[in-house]
């Protein structure tokens, strides 16, 4: 089974930054990332890492957003800078094996 767990959501004001982290306690995975989900929208990728060790980013949040890792924690983190209103959302981390795997969300909410 694969455990994620994910902190770093909160309320923050337009232009400020927030970090989110998910750990895989005792586990790496090199394909990872974020999701996220705002209320009555669809989940929507926002950046992610790949088996090749390159990044990908939703358009929305391109020159914003940077997702790094720490292997030695086997946690990886999304660096959230000039955050907007509409970057309100429930954020996922995931994991892909076979499957995908998905943390519990944690809310990140911009204020105008």
């Amino acid at each position: 089974q694969v455990q994620l767990v994910e902190s770093g959501g909160g309320l923050v004001q337009a232009g400020e930054s927030l970090r989110l982290s998910c750990a895989t306690p005792g586990r790496f995975f090199s394909t990872m990332g974020w999701y996220r989900q705002a209320p009555g929208k669809q989940r929507e990728l926002v950046a992610g890492t790949l088996s090749d060790g390159s990044t990908n980013y939703g358009d929305s949040v391109k020159g914003r957003f940077t997702v790094s890792r720490d292997n030695a924690k086997n946690t990886l983190y999304l660096q959230m800078n000039s955050l907007k209103p509409e970057d309100t959302a429930v954020y996922y981390c995931y994991v892909q094996t076979l499957t995908i795997h998905w943390g519990q969300g944690t809310q990140v909410t911009v204020s105008s």
